[in-house]
């Protein structure tokens, strides 16, 4: 789908920037004050992953169940099951890190209508380290049956799909991340789950790319431009299901395909895409994200540099993968070409 509209300053120096976190919670008080079945609960995090908002609003629907994320599953499934939406939330890494098994048998097993929210998941969560920096929970989510699995791309959509979750009658895991990260939709940009959408049309190459790592798809996708590099870029808010037609009409037109993720590419965005174009149209395909590592302790900024997985990276990799590093003067840009699948 084209025609998507786009802040007007994404490809600015500084761009408008906030945590997707922040629109979760302006949605769940928002789905809160349309439905009175809507209730929510959390692993004492509510001010991190932006609940209290609607704690406040509505006391009597809120459930603190302190640092126990199995029972956070287990009493959400049977919320669930007495007529609620639940929308239970901490940090990613314990939940669905930690609650996994509970998640499983209790709501994807049960088919119960319970959102799973993962908050300060990713490289964002910044100096509380690997032991918190949650890249597994897309593969993880992505397995269960039942289980939709959504990574908004920037606050505006963490507030849409929160909202359009809410009235959505299946299990679903909602991927909010910490720091504050560039906006590229508008308040008239779409949402829609198991829609993906072509924020830019382009010609070389098609980058596939899901939460946060969209609006720096958009900016890397921009500056290649000046080096004659078209690229289109197609931004993939849910994970599963996932919309093959939209992936694989772009990947027709360009015969090129890189995926971009905040997440690991073993089983993530880059698996399911893998999957797909092996079994529909074999393509040469480039997969960027966390490559079977573990994080550390940084600034959020400092980390997605450090993990390749910056706009800067994007344009030195795409250009070494096309063939054009050399005549653009990107011999080494944190990256040896023989680290790069080329497309050739």
């Amino acid at each position: 789908m084209y025609n998507y509209p786009l802040n007007d300053n994404i490809y600015n120096e500084k761009p408008e920037a906030e945590a997707t976190r922040a629109g979760f919670g302006r949605g769940l008080k928002a789905a809160g004050e349309a439905d009175e079945r809507v209730v929510g609960l959390c692993a004492d995090l509510v001010e991190s992953v932006k609940m209290d908002a609607f704690a406040k609003a509505f006391p009597e629907r809120y459930i603190e169940v302190g640092i126990a994320e199995q029972n956070l599953a287990t009493v959400a499934s049977g919320l669930a099951r007495a007529g609620k939406i639940p929308f239970a939330a901490s940090y990613a890494a314990f939940h669905p890190g930690r609650s996994w098994e509970q998640i499983k048998a209790t709501i994807a097993l049960n088919d119960m209508p319970v959102k799973i929210v993962g908050g300060h998941s990713g490289t964002t969560v910044g100096p509380d380290g690997a032991t918190h920096q949650m890249f597994e929970d897309i593969a993880l989510m992505r397995v269960l049956p039942n289980m939709i699995v959504v990574c908004p791309g920037d606050a505006i959509e963490a507030e849409k799909a929160t909202k359009v979750l809410a009235r959505t009658d299946k299990p679903a895991y909602l991927r909010l991340t910490r720091a504050a990260t560039p906006t590229f939709s508008t308040l008239d940009s779409p949402f829609e789950i198991g829609q993906a959408y072509v924020l830019r049309q382009g010609s070389d190459a098609t980058i596939v790319s899901t939460g946060i790592m969209t609006a720096y798809a958009l900016r890397a996708a921009n500056e290649l431009q000046s080096s004659s590099v078209s690229v289109e870029v197609v931004h993939v808010p849910t994970v599963k299901p996932l919309d093959n037609e939209t992936i694989l009409a772009s990947v027709r037109k360009t015969g090129r395909v890189v995926t971009v993720e905040d997440a690991q590419i073993a089983g993530g965005l880059g698996g399911a895409v893998a999957e797909l174009l092996g079994e529909q149209l074999p393509s040469p395909l480039l997969r960027i994200g966390m490559n079977d590592r573990f994080g550390e302790s940084g600034e959020a900024g400092e980390l997605l540099q450090a993990f390749g997985l910056d706009e800067d990276r994007h344009v030195p990799v795409l250009l070494i993968a096309l063939g054009k590093a050399n005549e653009e003067g990107f011999e080494s840009v944190r990256l040896d070409a023989s680290d790069v699948t080329t497309f050739a």
